[in-house]
């Protein structure tokens, strides 16, 4: 059964405006900011004309190879990634390291952004032998340039032990996890939302291991520090309760991990709209506990929802729509609608196979 969790951190970023020195600035920093904006609603394909028009207008007015061209096209970049449109997201993400390596040299803090946002593409696809040297070689230009107990270098310590998780690699992810929060707690204090970040990660690190007994601590400071910095009604509140509901789920401790998963739901559809993607990721999640409870009643409107939702906001052929027939196709066999099921295993059987 496919599970979808919420991401511990977002590899991909949207750069802040750099200074612009063309007539149509103002123009060009109002639409990508309206594309940032559209981005954090969920509103993927809203976002993309903008971000379209934000790139065209950055082209004309300072030439193919400025900096601002280059944030357009990461921007725009990230949005068909957000969307699983992969193939659009590369060229994109390419052409905008070029520029930057261009404009700045080959060892400015901004090449490490940009090889940081071509990786976690490739992280995304589970393209790993392509992702590792983009996050070595950012990590390596940011110690070099930044020192090596700089915030930034924290953040890529991060995204390197992410990607040495993901491909099952714990114990070279641990040291750097370890390693980035104590830059992250010094440089910042130890009360600092970063810091409850990159705690979240650890302790996913040790779940993914089966310690939950180190896990579970890490993951209640992570929750405390942002309840207590950012508000009881953030979406990073909300991660949090998340990700401690599953750590208590997969240990059985059901009665544990429903008021948790319903609280971070009620936060995230406060925060976004009923209708964003983060909100079918936490409807999903609420089902795969009724589901492990045999709770098929409870657990069935929450799937139909969370697909529905997906395919609005992402497009039918998303990968994340393939999770969630997969997690219903799964429901149905549990209660005996086999034909159902299988039409449901091969629609996402269908998505998995498009190439991206």
């Amino acid at each position: 059964m496919k599970t979808l969790i919420t991401a511990f951190l977002s590899l991909v970023l949207f750069p802040g405006a750099t200074a612009s020195v063309h007539a149509q600035g103002s123009q060009w920093e109002m639409l990508n900011n309206e594309a940032m904006s559209l981005y954090q609603k969920g509103q993927y394909g809203r976002a993309v004309m903008v971000a379209k028009k934000a790139l065209d207008v950055a082209d004309k007015g300072v030439g193919p190879d400025h900096p601002d061209v280059a944030t357009s096209l990461n921007n725009l970049a990230a949005l068909y990634q957000a969307q699983g449109q992969y193939a659009q997201a590369e060229p994109l993400f390419k052409r905008s390291l070029t520029i930057i390596e261009k404009a700045v040299g080959p060892d400015h803090p901004d090449v490490a952004t940009s090889l940081n946002n071509l990786a976690a593409l490739y992280q995304a696809q589970g393209q790993h032998a392509r992702a590792e040297p983009l996050f070595k070689r950012s990590l390596a230009i940011r110690e070099k340039t930044l020192g090596p107990d700089h915030p930034d270098v924290a953040t890529s310590l991060n995204n390197l032990a992410l990607q040495y998780r993901a491909q099952g690699q714990y114990p070279q992810a641990e040291p750097l996890l370890k390693r980035s929060l104590t830059i992250i707690e010094k440089a910042l204090g130890p009360n600092h939302p970063d810091v409850a970040t990159t705690m979240n990660n650890l302790a996913a690190l040790y779940q993914a291991q089966g310690q939950y007994a180190q896990a579970e601590p890490l993951f209640k400071r992570s929750l405390a520090i942002r309840e207590k910095t950012l508000g009881p009604d953030h979406p990073d509140v909300a991660q949090s309760l998340n990700n401690l509901a599953f750590l208590y789920q997969g240990q059985s401790q059901y009665p544990q991990a429903e008021p948790l998963f319903k609280r971070s739901l009620a936060i995230i559809e406060k925060a976004v709209g009923p209708d964003h993607p983060n909100v079918a990721t936490s409807l999903n999640n609420l089902a795969l506990l009724y589901l492990a409870l045999d709770l098929y009643g409870q657990a069935e409107p929450l799937y139909r929802r969370s697909l529905a939702i997906k395919e609005k906001a992402l497009g039918p052929d998303h990968p994340n729509v393939a999770t969630s027939l997969e997690n219903m196709a799964d429901l149905y066999r549990k209660t005996g609608r086999e034909k159902t099921a299988e039409a449901l295993a091969k629609r996402a059987a269908a998505i998995r196979a498009i190439r991206r």
